[in-house]
């Protein structure tokens, strides 16, 4: 057997939690490889929303195995609250959700940093979320983390307290006062507490030595879909440098983050927003800043499911995707929110770059001052719902045409709406 994966093309926020959900009938198991609470998947079904932060999207099929590898970072009260959230609404998350023993721990003094590392960029700011995803994934790398097997040692509050002072020590070269410190409404000793207590709680679900777990499953036969979290142009090898988050949302993330060997990865699904949307800063050459843009803003409800914060929108870039595709290996492209664009008279696509009077149509390494070229396209003016791909409006069928003519790789599955059932299917 092979390990299929889905992750995102874009800058996040391209539906990747929806698709898992979708997909995950024809798995045994879904396993988060990277990230942390920062990203947020949203999915909807029999009228109800939900928006996970940690879990893996097959948490709501009781038969299927939720894995969050050692590639994904984990904040305990916020893993929790997560939790407690979907048994209030009848799923028993800790019947069928693992975690790695090599699951690294984000701090509250983690989260501190993040804070604190912010405020100091001034105009600079990248635009992190605060949770703490910079500071945890640096402490993993400098040999310095926490990881989830700590917590039952006998040492454990040793480390806890020992790399606690090592952050308040950096905290205080700043100029920073940690005893005005909130989080999420919290002082600082008082969140500290229900960290502890969560982390205590989080005992109620299984960990694993995940990479031997995992291809144990491979050699039993069962189905594996690996389930990423932002977006391929965030990855810290080869997004848009600074401007990423902390961890290889790639490919490549999924053999580190699980432990799988690269021979073991089957289909890779990369999903595709209809336009482009980015939050926080950093480059965006589609960029709209006129009243189409706040047209896909507010009909594509661009904004953050976890922070709020509001998407930047623009046009489909091609470059950008046909990089992705390249660095991923996709094999099939997903493209969601093709709906949001129903009553769009004209819509553009970016087949390539200018800067300087040169032609590029791919990402160069200075993209700032990058300029555009865009091909028009008649909108289809109609509603997707309910429609089969042979069926598909001749506008709309030329845009997914032109889409797989410019990037290599197929169309094969088409999101029509936010709910599970609104899918056409090729």
């Amino acid at each position: 057997m092979k390990v299929d994966v889905l992750l995102g093309l874009q800058w996040g926020d391209e539906g990747k939690g929806k698709i898992v959900d979708v997909l995950a009938p024809k798995y045994d198991v879904i396993a988060r490889f990277q990230g942390g609470p920062n990203a947020g998947h949203t999915i909807e079904f029999e009228g109800r929303k939900f928006i996970l932060r940690t879990i893996p999207s097959g948490i709501f099929y009781g038969d299927k195995i939720n894995i969050i590898g050692n590639g994904a970072i984990v904040d305990p009260r916020i893993l929790l609250m997560e939790i407690k959230g979907l048994q209030k609404e009848g799923f028993q998350v800790f019947n069928n959700l693992k975690i790695s023993r090599k699951t690294h721990l984000i701090l509250p003094t983690h989260r501190m940093l993040d804070a604190v590392y912010e405020a100091a960029k001034g105009k600079n700011k990248i635009g992190s979320t605060l949770k703490g995803i910079g500071p945890t994934y640096t402490d993993k790398v400098a040999r310095l983390g926490i990881r989830i097997g700590d917590a039952i040692q006998p040492n454990f509050k040793e480390k806890y307290e020992k790399i606690k002072a090592a952050h308040l020590r950096i905290v205080g070269s700043y100029d920073f006062d940690p005893d005005s410190f909130i989080l999420d409404g919290l002082s600082f000793d008082e969140y500290e507490r229900e960290w502890m207590a969560s982390l205590e709680s989080l005992k109620g679900a299984e960990s694993i030595d995940s990479e031997y777990y995992i291809n144990n499953l491979l050699q039993q036969g069962k189905s594996i879909l690996a389930e990423g979290a932002q977006g391929s142009l965030l990855d810290i090898d080869f997004g848009s440098y600074p401007f990423v988050t902390s961890s290889n949302t790639t490919i490549a993330g999924v053999c580190s983050g699980l432990g799988v060997a690269p021979s073991r990865i089957g289909r890779v699904f990369g999903i595709v927003k209809a336009y482009c949307t980015r939050v926080g800063s950093g480059p965006f050459p589609t960029e709209l800043f006129d009243e189409t843009g706040k047209k896909l803003q507010i009909q594509g409800n661009e904004f953050g499911s976890v922070t709020g914060r509001v998407r930047r929108c623009g046009w489909l870039d091609i470059p950008a995707l046909k990089y992705a595709v390249m660095i991923n290996g996709v094999t099939d492209i997903i493209l969601t929110k093709a709906d949001v664009m129903n009553n769009f008279k004209e819509i553009r696509i970016c087949t390539q770059y200018v800067k300087n009077g040169k032609i590029f149509d791919y990402i160069p390494f200075e993209v700032n001052d990058i300029e555009t070229e865009l091909q028009s396209m008649e909108g289809w003016n109609c509603d997707l719902e309910g429609l089969k791909f042979d069926q598909l409006p001749i506008n709309f069928a030329n845009y997914i045409h032109t889409i797989e003519k410019l990037s290599g790789v197929k169309v094969s599955m088409i999101s029509a709406g936010p709910d599970r059932n609104q899918i056409i299917w090729r």
